[in-house]
């Protein structure tokens, strides 16, 4: 498709992710106008077709659709409250990191503004910005998003968790505490494994089979969190701790570090103390949501 057919974008903040951006929107043909405080840094979008604004101003009015990717919600609105003018009418979708609170208080900066607004987040690298199979996450009106899901598209695959605008700022935090979980998880599991001299990447294939079994758990799990009722029919809690003693034990005899696993345990503990011995792994959501464990 021809950029006749595609939607002009403006893309504020050149930073890797943002000039990401204005890169993947350029490929797709999409008439793109960029601007960043420090000019210098559109010069290779510049030679790959972006017209560069002088301002703030002069960026929003060039297209129906603005895209910021800044710093932060600070650095946000001292960019964009000297360009608000240019907002009425015209839709801002906010890629910067923030918490959901921040995103609460942008929706309304926008609708002050008359413009229609989208909080999102982005769930790659900017190498993976492109990608149809990176997830980019949208919450906001859904006919903001509906209106601009087709250019939205040519950034990755756009998911629209709801009209509340803080959800895709929570989903952000959560599923990059999944990240960091899984990702430790595994590397525990590779310094232990190393011990006896096998690489990360022999023991790496095996991992990502067990990682497939493990989606299927959260499958079966996720609608007994939902009803709070945690049948143990295929390995409950006490099994559990009994297990991860034989991963503290090997960790500790090899002199891996055992932070990780000591920490699994200590939850499962306190799930069996609130009475969750005997159900599925998943009753350790009751003492995820009420830490100091007044009972279950």
């Amino acid at each position: 498709m021809n950029a006749g057919h595609r939607r002009p974008v403006t893309v504020v903040g050149l930073g890797s992710m943002g000039s990401a951006l204005a890169a993947a929107l350029l490929d797709r043909g999409h008439p793109t106008t960029v601007w960043n405080r420090t000019p210098d840094k559109a010069r290779p979008l510049v030679g790959r077709g972006a017209r560069l604004a002088g301002t703030p101003q002069e960026a929003v009015a060039a297209s129906p659709l603005t895209i910021a990717c800044v710093l932060d919600y600070e650095a946000l609105y001292a960019v964009l409250d000297p360009a608000a003018g240019e907002l009425a009418g015209r839709t801002l979708v906010n890629l910067t990191s923030g918490s959901p609170e921040q995103a609460q208080e942008a929706v309304k900066w926008a609708d002050s503004h008359g413009a229609g607004y989208l909080d999102g987040a982005i769930m790659t690298t900017p190498p993976g910005v492109g990608d149809p199979a990176m997830m980019f996450l949208y919450s906001g009106s859904q006919d903001v998003f509906d209106a601009h899901r087709s250019t939205l598209a040519s950034l990755g695959d756009p998911l629209h968790l709801g009209t509340d605008p803080g959800l895709a700022s929570l989903y952000d935090a959560a599923l990059l505490g999944l990240m960091w979980s899984t990702m430790t998880g595994w590397l525990h599991g590779t310094a232990l494994v190393g011990a006896e001299g096998t690489s990360a990447t022999a023991f790496t294939p095996v991992a990502i089979r067990w990682l497939s079994a493990v989606a299927g758990f959260l499958t079966t799990y996720a609608p007994q969190v939902d009803a709070g009722r945690y049948p143990g029919d295929d390995a409950t809690v006490d099994v559990q701790i009994a297990a991860i003693d034989h991963l503290i034990h090997a960790a500790a005899a090899r002199g891996v570090d055992n932070a990780l696993p000591e920490l699994l345990k200590s939850a499962m503990e306190k799930a069996a103390a609130t009475g969750h011995g005997q159900d599925s792994y998943a009753s350790l959501i009751e003492v995820l949501r009420n830490p100091a464990g007044s009972g279950a």
